[in-house]
């Protein structure tokens, strides 16, 4: 099931996205898309209110409000070679505050303390409800489902400053959508990352270092995670620049397409 939230005359809701997202695109499909708006939200049992709008005619918004975002750096060992840092043994994680969060379709804004902004395409996990201390075997439970996700950094205050809340958390640094798909095996899914429509980033998610199983029951040794908060799973090799003008699509299988332009800052 894929769930979207969105607006439409000022209101904002969810949905469950009904039709072949994939082949409307391709001018395949008899009809197009539609949203089957849902009595409540996502966190729990919601009913569908059988009040259809075509998704054509609604504004995508970030599929989820996280509290926080929770990202993990250096989860696939050719991401790490690449940019010189050895493979941490336990999961190695950092916030990203909730302003960054944008949806798809939402301008990236080229932060001005910044020369060198890179894309990393990343497998979202959104929480569904309140946990912590989770054992491994529970951490289906707790997880509504997966979207897209742009860990966007400013690569050279990264390099130059210790910690990495500016260089990873200035506003739209979060692209997140274009919805949270809940029937999805995360174990071995494609990424790819493309930029003006150019290959970038290509990988799989088999390939992290640390499980989705091994983060969850790490992360929540340490804090309570909230229904619709994001972890954030790492990003294979390939990272790159971004400039004003760019467009940056993050793909995943089973899931679909988060795509954003870069702008610069006003």
């Amino acid at each position: 099931m894929r769930i979207a939230r969105f607006s439409i005359d000022g209101n904002v809701a969810f949905g469950v996205v009904e039709g072949d997202v994939e082949a409307a695109k391709a001018g395949t499909a008899e009809g197009g898309p539609v949203l089957d708006i849902i009595k409540g939200h996502p966190f729990a049992e919601f009913e569908r209110s059988g009040q259809k709008v075509p998704l054509d005619k609604v504004r995508l918004l970030p599929p989820v409000l996280p509290n926080k975002v929770v990202a993990v750096g250096r989860n696939y060992a050719e991401h790490a070679a690449e940019l010189g840092n050895a493979v941490p043994e336990a999961p190695f994680a950092f916030f990203k505050p909730s302003t960054s969060v944008i949806g798809p379709g939402d301008a990236i804004a080229y932060p001005s303390f910044s020369s060198e902004v890179h894309h990393e395409a990343e497998l979202a996990v959104v929480i569904g409800r309140m946990c912590r201390e989770v054992p491994r075997e529970r951490v289906k439970d707790v997880i509504l489902g997966y979207t897209c996700a742009n860990d966007v950094t400013a690569r050279d205050v990264q390099k130059r400053e210790k910690q990495w809340a500016r260089a990873k958390g200035f506003d739209t640094s979060c692209p997140l959508g274009p919805w949270v798909e809940t029937e999805l095996d995360p174990a071995d899914l494609g990424i790819m990352c493309t930029v003006n429509g150019e290959q970038r980033q290509l990988g799989r998610t088999g390939e992290m270092i640390h499980s989705i199983e091994d983060l969850i029951v790490n992360l929540t040794e340490a804090m309570t995670l909230l229904p619709g908060d994001v972890v954030l799973t790492g990003t294979p090799a390939g990272v790159g620049p971004l400039n004003v003008g760019d467009e940056v699509a993050v793909t995943i299988e089973g899931i679909g397409t988060l795509t954003n332009k870069v702008i610069k800052r006003g």
